[in-house]
């Protein structure tokens, strides 16, 4: 399969990385290319993921941060990069804004 990460996904990323970039410098960068990785191993194994709020869930390995998809035919469709530790009202939102 194909991995396409969406707009959203996109901001996502941009936000956890000057997150953790304030953090400590460079920090930004380790978080935005581990997470990266794993988006990309969906290739192989999305769609076996539990369903939260109408999207696949994946949770990312290195940090507190889960993968929202959907599958589309042979592409696997991200569309959010959220910190798990978020008030779940506060992801449900902003899960909606993407469907």
């Amino acid at each position: 399969m194909v991995v396409r990460i969406e707009e959203g996904a996109e901001r996502d990323l941009l936000s956890g990385f000057w997150f953790y970039e304030d953090q400590e410098p460079g920090m930004g960068d380790y978080c935005l290319t581990k997470i990266r990785e794993e988006i990309l191993e969906l290739a192989g194994c999305g769609g076996v993921h539990r369903k939260r709020h109408g999207f696949h869930f994946c949770p990312a390995r290195r940090f507190p941060h889960g993968f929202y998809y959907q599958i589309s035919g042979e592409t696997v469709k991200v569309y959010a990069v959220l910190d798990c530790r978020r008030n779940p009202r506060w992801i449900r939102r902003r899960l909606k804004d993407r469907s």
